[in-house]
């Protein structure tokens, strides 16, 4: 579909989805548990970090901000992966497709800087834990999360902005949801400028802080060659959680980030699926698991929670 008066379409249509007949309902049924699940896990990490005194430290704030995060990003993906799900036409409108975009890069780009001050939090705490209360003020970790997320909004704003700018011949996309440089490779013109823009924002929003957290956890290993048996595992007790949570989140964008390297139309549509999918479900199911089983504190304070809650008496009629 084109507008009248331009070469850009109107709406986009996914090509990825199917016509599954009656199994769409069953498809449909375990998204939108998946979506639950999500919701209720980051939730509960948000409100027992809120809720709980003990919890009001850099690192349980660092932590509720991941959940928020994952929030903003599965909010972004699901409700309308779900309604395309039931869908006979996989279309989708010019304006909510750049807002799609906007959303899950900006929740792209926020998940790794949040895990690159928590990085910081976590150096900090092992490698200077005389200066950790000094450094780690509420003031300083009010500005590192603003910059975790204002950069990023940034950087993928003005990307986007360079994307709007450009003359699209068509509307197919071969993916399950709107994504930049899909949309980009429609383009009738020359894409120089979006290709060096993403790149530059690649490296601010994805690499650097990359090696930042590299970085952080070889001057850890290094202090920790030096110290007794018990320091060593205090340290690795406390950043156990956030290397996992590292770990997964960059395998999963780097699936996303080899599917762009690729022509999707030209791969197997249920490799293209998985790799399109892994890292908007499993980072926001794995944060809250991970935060929510391995660290004590938390772990305790969402069973006092229920506990609580569980004895409470009912109200008489």
């Amino acid at each position: 579909m084109r507008s009248n008066n331009s070469l850009n379409p109107v709406y986009f249509q996914f090509t990825l989805f199917t016509d599954n007949g009656p199994l769409r309902y069953l498809f449909f049924s375990l998204c939108l548990l998946i979506y639950m699940i999500i919701v209720c896990a980051n939730v509960v990490i948000i409100l027992t970090v809120c809720l709980e005194k003990s919890l009001h430290q850099p690192m349980y704030m660092f932590i509720s901000f991941l959940s928020v995060n994952s929030l903003l990003g599965s909010a972004g993906f699901f409700p309308r992966f779900l309604l395309d799900i039931l869908s006979d036409a996989h279309l989708i409108s010019r304006p909510s497709c750049f807002a799609q975009i906007y959303v899950i890069y900006t929740y792209v780009s926020c998940e790794m800087t949040i895990l690159g001050i928590m990085a910081y939090d976590r150096f900090v705490a092992v490698c200077q834990p005389l200066h950790y209360h000094s450094k780690m003020t509420f003031r300083m970790v009010v500005n590192l999360m603003l910059l975790a997320w204002l950069w990023p909004a940034f950087a993928v704003g003005f990307c986007l902005y360079l994307t709007l700018r450009l003359r699209l011949c068509g509307n197919k996309l071969h993916r399950l949801f709107c994504s930049n440089w899909p949309v980009v490779h429609l383009s009738c013109v020359d894409t120089t400028v979006n290709s060096s823009a993403g790149l530059v924002v690649a490296v601010t929003t994805v690499f650097i802080p990359l090696f930042f957290v590299l970085y952080t956890y070889l001057r850890i290993l290094l202090v920790c060659r030096r110290s007794s048996s018990e320091f060593r595992g205090k340290a690795f007790q406390t950043c156990l959680p956030h290397i996992v949570t590292f770990v997964t989140y960059s395998f999963t964008l780097f699936c996303e980030l080899s599917l762009t390297r690729f022509e999707a139309d030209k791969l197997n549509p249920i490799i293209t699926v998985v790799l399109s999918l892994e890292y908007v479900i499993i980072p926001p199911i794995n944060n809250p698991l991970v935060y929510g089983l391995s660290l004590p504190q938390i772990r305790g304070a969402i069973f006092r929670f229920l506990k609580i809650h569980k004895m409470r008496p009912a109200p008489n009629n």
